[in-house]
C-alpha cells in the first residue's frame, strides 16, 4: 500500500484512540455507566452499536464462500434466524429492559431464587465469559490475520496484535460508552467501504448485465446464481427439503447461539440495557434486525458474485484454494491508491468493533455476576470499574493464548454450542409461564449436551454437501423433541419458585400473558392489558419488513426496480402499521410496576 493508504488507517487509529479517552472518566463512575453506558443510549446508536458488532473481519468472507458455492440463496443458512430476531423485538425487548439488570446472567436471580438460581447464573457467566466468549475472539483474530495476510504480506500477527492492543485500550478507559460511539463510526467507515469495493468490482467485471450473464453461465441457471429462495433442484442439491424445515420451522426458537439468543441476550441485552427507554430497546432491535439481515448483506453479495468471475475456484493461499479470501484479493487487484487503506481501516473497523463488545461483555460477566456477586459483594464501585478494566486486559491476553491453539480447540466448540442446542424454548417460555424454574434450565442444558453426543453417533455426518445438512438437521430435531421431555418433566416434578420470587419479577418485569394471570391473581396484583395480539401482529409485520426489505433491496441491485420497488413499498407499509402496534405493547396500565432499583444480587 501507498502513503497515502497507509495515512488514512493511521487517522482511523487516532478517532477511536480519541473517542475511548474522551469517555474514560464517565465510564469509571460506576458499573452501570461502564457496562451499561449509564442506561442513556438512544435507540439509533443502540441498534448501530449491534449491527456494527455483528460485522466482524470474517462476515464478508464467509458470505463469499457461501455465494461462491450456493449462490444468492446460500445465505440462508443464516437469513433463517430472522424469526428469532424479530420475536425478541416484540415479545422480549421490553421485558428485558424493565429488569434493570447489566447482564442477561444476572436475570437468572430476578427470575428464579435458591441455590439452583446461584449455580445457573454462576455457571452461566464463567461459560459465557470465557469459553465461548474466547473461541469467538479467536476466530475473529484469525480472520483478520488471513485479511492482513492477502492484503499486506506482512507479519499478519503482528499486525492484529498492534490493532487489538488500540481495541484494548479504547474498551478498558471507556466502556460501553466509547464502545457505542465507536461502534457508530465503524458501521458508517465498514458500509461506505463495503459499498465502494462492490461498485468497483461490478465496473471490474464489465457491468451489472455481464456479471448476471457470467454467474450465469457459472451455476449453470440464473436461478441457481441470483435466485433468492432455496427452491428447485440447484438448491436441492446443497439443501435438502429437511435441512430447509428445520432452518425455518425449529431452529430459530430452539437452538442458542451466541448473537441470535431465543428471546434475546447477550449482547444483544446488553445493549437493550443501555438504552434511555423501554421504546428505546424495542427500536434499537428492530433497527439491529432490518440493518443486520436487510442493508448490510447485499455489498457483499455482489462482490461475493463478482469473486466468482475475477477468481474461478478462489485464490491460493497456504497451497488450498480459498474462496473466501478471493474477497480481500479484489480488494488489491480492483482498487486504486487511497482506497486500499480506506477498505483496510473499514476491515479494522469491523475487526475492533466485533472485538471492543466482546472484551466489555465478558468482563460485564466476570465482574458483575462473579466477582461482585460471589467474591466482593461490598466492593465499591470504582473498585469493581478497575477489575472491569483488569478482565478486559486479561480476556485480552486470554484470547491470545486461544487464538494460537484454534487448530485444537475448535472441535471444543461443537461441544460447548451443544448445551444450547435444546435450551432456546425454556429461555424464551421464562418470560411467558411463571411455572418456568431454574431446574427447568439446568435440565435443558444438561438434556442437550448428552442428546447431542449421542445423535452425532446416531446420524453421523458425512463432509460436506447436503448429506453433511441433512445429519445436522436430523441431529437438530432429536436434540429438541428429547431435551423438552426432559426439561418438562423436570419443570413439573420440581417445586415452583416462591411467590416471594415471582412477586420480584412481576414488580420490575410486569410480564403479561396467560402464563402470569394465576400469579397475579394470587399475589393480589391486577394483571396487564393482554397484549397477545400486538405481539402476534408485531412479529408477523416485523418478518414482512425485515424480508421485504432484504429481497426489495436485493431487487434494485440487481436491476429490478419494478420488484424492487413494490417489495419496498410492502417493506414501508408494514413498517407504518408497526408504529401503531408499538403504543400497544409499550403501555404501562395495569401490573405491578416499580421505580428501577440498583442492579446487583437479590
Amino acid at each position: 500500500m501507498a502513503a497515502l493508504d497507509w495515512g488514512i488507517v493511521a487517522l482511523y487509529f487516532l478517532v477511536v484512540a480519541g473517542v475511548g479517552a474522551r469517555f474514560a472518566k464517565r465510564a469509571g463512575r460506576s458499573l452501570e455507566e461502564y457496562f451499561a453506558a449509564g442506561r442513556s443510549a438512544p435507540w439509533w446508536l443502540a441498534g448501530a452499536g449491534m449491527i456494527a458488532t455483528t460485522f466482524a473481519a470474517d462476515t464478508p468472507l464467509v458470505v463469499t464462500g457461501l455465494v461462491a458455492a450456493h449462490g444468492i440463496s446460500g445465505n440462508w443458512l443464516w437469513w433463517c434466524m430472522v424469526m428469532s430476531g424479530v420475536l425478541t423485538v416484540f415479545l422480549t425487548a421490553r421485558l428485558w429492559h424493565r429488569a434493570g439488570v447489566l447482564s442477561d446472567v444476572e436475570l437468572v436471580e430476578l427470575r428464579y431464587g435458591g441455590a439452583p438460581a446461584r449455580f445457573l447464573r454462576g455457571f452461566r457467566a464463567l461459560f459465557l465469559a470465557l469459553p465461548i466468549n474466547l473461541i469467538i475472539l479467536g476466530w475473529v483474530n484469525l480472520a483478520m490475520v488471513k485479511v492482513l495476510r492477502v492484503m499486506l504480506g506482512i507479519d499478519a500477527w503482528l499486525a492484529m496484535l498492534a490493532c487489538f492492543a488500540v481495541t484494548v485500550a479504547y474498551s478498558a478507559a471507556g466502556g460501553l460508552h466509547a464502545a457505542l460511539w465507536v461502534d457508530l463510526v465503524q458501521l458508517v467507515l465498514m458500509m461506505v467501504a463495503v459499498i465502494v469495493l462492490a461498485a468497483f468490482c461490478v465496473d471490474e467485471v464489465g457491468g451489472i448485465d455481464a456479471l448476471l450473464d457470467g454467474v450465469t453461465r457459472s451455476f449453470g441457471s440464473r436461478e441457481a446464481a441470483v435466485g433468492f429462495l432455496p427452491v428447485g433442484e440447484a438448491s436441492a442439491a446443497w439443501l435438502p427439503p429437511l435441512a430447509l424445515f428445520t432452518f425455518l420451522a425449529v431452529q430459530w426458537w430452539a437452538a442458542w447461539y451466541p448473537g441470535a439468543e431465543p428471546g434475546g441476550g447477550g449482547y444483544v441485552a446488553q445493549r437493550i440495557f443501555s438504552t434511555r427507554s423501554e421504546k428505546d430497546g424495542v427500536l434499537a432491535v428492530l433497527f439491529f434486525q432490518v440493518g443486520h439481515y436487510a442493508l448490510r448483506p447485499w455489498p457483499w453479495i455482489v462482490t461475493g458474485l463478482c469473486t466468482v468471475l475475477l477468481y474461478p475456484g478462489g485464490i491460493t493461499l497456504d497451497g488450498k484454494q480459498d474462496v473466501e479470501a478471493a474477497y480481500v484479493q479484489a480488494i488489491v487487484d480492483v482498487l486504486p491508491m487511497g482506497l486500499k487503506g480506506f477498505l483496510l481501516a473499514g476491515f479494522l473497523a469491523a475487526y475492533m468493533s466485533t472485538v471492543s463488545t466482546h472484551l466489555n461483555w465478558g468482563a460485564s460477566y466476570l465482574v458483575n455476576d462473579l466477582y461482585r456477586r460471589f467474591v466482593a459483594p461490598g466492593a465499591s464501585e470504582r473498585a469493581l470499574v478497575r477489575a472491569s478494566r483488569l478482565c478486559t486486559v486479561g480476556i485480552f491476553l486470554l484470547s491470545i493464548a486461544a487464538t494460537s491453539q484454534m487448530g485444537s480447540i475448535a472441535g471444543a466448540w461443537k461441544l460447548l454450542l451443544a448445551l444450547g442446542a435444546g435450551t432456546g424454548l425454556v429461555l424464551i417460555l421464562r418470560f411467558v409461564w411463571w411455572r418456568i424454574n431454574a431446574t427447568s434450565e439446568i435440565a435443558a442444558m444438561v438434556a442437550s449436551v448428552i442428546t447431542s453426543l449421542v445423535a452425532w453417533r446416531l446420524f453421523p455426518a458425512p463432509a460436506g454437501g447436503a448429506g453433511e445438512l441433512e445429519a445436522q438437521a436430523k441431529v437438530m430435531l432429536f436434540v429438541v423433541a428429547t431435551s423438552t421431555v426432559v426439561w418438562l418433566i423436570a419443570t413439573l416434578v420440581t417445586r415452583a419458585e416462591d411467590d416471594a420470587v415471582l412477586r420480584r419479577f412481576v414488580d420490575k418485569v410486569r410480564p403479561e400473558g396467560p402464563g402470569w394471570r394465576a400469579v397475579y391473581r394470587r399475589l393480589g396484583l391486577e394483571p396487564p392489558p393482554p397484549r397477545g395480539r400486538a405481539v402476534l401482529a408485531g412479529f408477523v409485520l416485523g418478518v414482512v419488513l425485515v424480508y421485504a426489505s432484504l429481497f426489495g433491496l436485493g431487487k434494485l441491485v440487481l436491476a429490478q426496480p419494478l420488484a424492487g420497488l413494490g417489495l419496498l413499498a410492502l417493506a414501508v407499509a408494514s413498517w407504518l402499521v408497526i408504529l401503531r402496534v408499538l403504543p400497544r405493547l409499550l403501555s404501562t396500565r395495569g401490573g405491578a410496576p416499580s421505580a428501577p432499583s440498583p442492579t446487583g444480587h437479590p
